[in-house]
Order: structure tokens, then C-alpha cells, then sequence
């Protein structure tokens, strides 16, 4: 039995942690690129913290998605600031942005050489500026990863900057910020939680500490989701999908993901869709398909049993079995109110090409079972 694990230098987490921003800020640089949501005005509590620290700070809000472009222009911002350290306030999309500009900093070259698929996927071989990244949502666990997401518009491509270099220095996870989040967000975020967290036990590269992190946090998602979606304000569920999101992002980057993230790399890149519906919209299709692929094709392997565990966990009944976990998942689905794929422009004519992009994505390397275009496709139908 072998494995890595990496992450973050440092986790703080925990109700409150947020007022030790300032503080771990100063340990990190003195003039820090800001990176944050479309709306700056919710980073001003930040901004004052930094300032009572002695840390300056240039914002940079990211809108939508992290595309290339906005990671070049955010590189010439902090550049032209002369940033010492980068400090990332908000989703998944600020977080993968600040962590492709903090590593671009310190390394030569453009964007392009580093990047997979379109690019010619160098690697980062300089250390990144210090990042502090502080996760606004549970969804992403982006704060503890080792890549950076970016949409390119004019190749309608999603793909990855990775390197070890990208991780985090510190990553700060207040479940405090999450509690003003409205139903709509806390419903997708979740979502993709509880993928990050049900494809990472499953995959063909789990492993012992992964599969103990997914357990803990497949069991804190299932009781707490919905809870937070229709209780924005209760405490106990915000914590338990902040922990449950962290525990994803420790896991994926450790173990890896599948055929629910196979899809969303093409549909993100192709469609203005949140990367968090599609995931909600195509988890119990994919679920579905690969249990009853293992019944027929891989019977022995221990994946079948995982996804019965998985069943146990979310119905929180011993007597759960893979097809009760897939029920489960698609009547949380449907409770979320999360709308289908058609919502984001997707169509029956749209489907075999984002199917065969879905089948050479890196995600679906480490799918449990290899999906044929046939059941890939039918995946997408249903999620229509």
C-alpha cells in the first residue's frame, strides 16, 4: 500500500478563525494582491483587518468563472503593485484565480506554457507568492488543491494550471462566511461538496486517509445540506458543510474524481453554467450509471461495495444499498430546486459532443469503471 498526501501548509478552521486574518497576513508579506467575488464590498471587513495589521492591498474581483484573461490581468495588476503575497477572499473562482496568478508571479513565461490541454503544460518550478486563501462557500474545498480551474472563452475549454506550488500557505475556513450565503448558492456549492466527497471514495486512486476524510464528510453533508438550504442561519449545518467542503478538497487532491467532474470540465468551458449545478444535476445519473456498470461488467470490484457504503452514510441506514444512495441523491436533488442542464443552454443536439469531450477528460481516468459513449450519453439525457 502506497500514497501521497499534500495540502496547505497550514489549516485554521473554525467558527470566528476569520478575525485571525490580519495576523497571519503579516507572516505572509506586507503588499498583497486581493483577489476576490464579483462583489469587492463584502472583502471591506478583510480590507480593514489588513490595514490595522499593516498589510496594504490592491483588489482584483473576479466575475464568473476565472478565465485567462482575467488571470493575465490580474498577474500585470500585481506586478505593477509589486505584490509580496496574494490574499484570496471568496469561491472556488476567486481562490483558482489567485492561485494561477500568485504561481505565474514568480515564474517566467506566459500563462499558455503552463497550462494542460491547450497549453504545453510546463511545470511550475519556482515557488508561488504566499497565499492565504479564505473560502466564502462550502463547495469548492479549492482552498486546499493543487490546480487552478480557468475557462478559456475562445477555445470554450475548461482546463487546468497544476503544480504542488499552488498550494495554499495558509488556508482560513470560517464557516461564518457562509452564513449570509442565499439558498440558490448554498444548494450548488453543496453540491459540489458532496460530489467532491462521494467520487473521491469510489475512484480508482482512493486511499486510506482520503476514504476516512470522504466517510466524515459524506456523513456531515448528508444531515447538513438541505438543512443549510432551507436554514441559512443554523449554525451546526454551516459548519458541518464548511468542514464537509474542506474534507472534499483534501480528498480530491489526493485521490482524484470522476465521471460527474469529467463532464463538467467540457459543459463549463462550453455553456455559462456554475460549475456546482452541473455537478448537482449530473451526480445521480453518474451514480446510477456506474453502479449498475460494475453490476454488469465488475462485479468483484471493491467499488460496488464503496457505493453501498456510500448508501449507508447518506440514508444513514445500515441496511442502505448502492440503488437507495443514487434515490437519495436525486430526491436531494430535487428538493434543492437546482435547475436541470437545459437551464444553461445545453440540448439533445449538444449531447454527443460534450460526451466525447466528457470521455478524454482527466476525470474520468479515475472513474470506478469505464463508462461507454452509449451510458456517458444517456447520463446526459437524463440530466437535460
Amino acid at each position: 500500500m502506497r500514497f501521497e498526501f499534500a495540502t496547505a501548509s497550514r489549516i485554521v478552521f473554525g467558527t470566528g478563525t476569520f478575525q485571525q486574518a490580519g495576523t497571519i497576513a503579516t507572516s505572509l508579506g506586507e503588499n498583497a494582491l486581493i483577489v476576490t467575488g464579483k462583489s469587492v464590498a463584502r472583502a471591506e471587513p478583510l480590507v480593514a483587518q489588513l490595514a490595522a495589521a499593516g498589510v496594504t492591498g490592491e483588489l482584483f474581483p473576479i466575475v464568473g468563472e476565472p478565465t485567462t484573461d482575467a488571470v493575465v490581468e490580474g498577474l500585470a495588476r500585481a506586478r505593477v503593485a509589486q505584490c509580496d503575497c496574494v490574499i484570496a477572499f471568496g469561491g472556488g473562482s476567486a481562490i483558482d484565480a489567485a492561485k494561477a496568478i500568485a504561481g505565474l508571479f514568480t515564474n517566467g513565461g506566459k500563462l499558455e506554457d503552463y497550462l494542460e490541454v491547450i497549453g504545453r503544460a510546463l511545470p511550475l518550478t519556482q515557488p508561488a507568492l504566499p497565499l492565504l486563501a479564505i473560502p466564502t462557500t462550502a463547495g469548492t474545498g479549492a482552498e486546499v488543491t493543487r490546480n487552478a480551474v480557468l475557462v478559456s472563452p475562445e477555445r470554450r475549454v475548461k482546463v487546468s494550471l497544476r503544480s504542488p506550488h499552488l498550494l495554499p500557505r495558509v488556508a482560513l475556513v470560517d464557516p461564518e462566511l457562509t452564513f449570509d450565503l442565499p439558498p440558490a448558492l448554498t444548494a450548488s456549492t453543496g453540491m459540489d461538496a458532496l460530489t467532491q466527497l462521494i467520487e473521491p471514495y469510489v475512484c480508482g486512486r482512493a486511499n486510506p486517509m482520503t476514504d476516512a476524510l470522504c466517510v466524515e464528510g459524506i456523513r456531515r453533508a448528508a444531515r447538513a445540506l438541505l438543512r443549510a438550504f432551507e436554514h441559512g442561519n443554523d449554525v451546526a449545518a454551516r459548519e458541518d458543510m464548511a468542514l464537509a467542503s474542506l474534507f472534499g478538497g483534501l480528498a480530491l487532491a489526493n485521490a482524484g474524481l470522476g465521471a460527474v467532474h469529467g463532464f463538467a470540465a467540457p459543459i463549463g468551458g462550453m455553456f455559462p453554467a456554475p460549475h456546482g449545478a452541473v455537478c448537482a444535476a449530473l451526480l445521480p445519473g453518474v451514480m446510477a450509471a456506474n453502479v449498475r456498470a460494475l453490476r454488469e461488467r465488475a462485479p468483484d470490484s471493491p467499488a460496488r461495495h464503496r457505493y453501498d457504503v456510500v448508501a449507508r452514510l447518506l440514508t444513514d441506514s445500515p441496511q442502505a444499498r448502492a440503488d437507495d444512495g443514487v434515490a437519495w441523491t436525486k430526491e436531494l436533488y430535487g428538493s434543492l430546486q437546482i435547475p436541470p442542464l437545459r437551464a444553461w443552454g445545453l440540448a439533445q443536439e449538444d449531447v454527443a459532443a460534450v460526451a466525447d469531450k466528457a470521455g478524454q477528460a482527466s476525470s474520468m481516468k479515475t472513474n470506478p469503471i469505464s463508462l461507454t459513449q452509449e451510458e456517458l450519453r444517456s447520463v446526459l439525457r437524463a440530466a437535460l
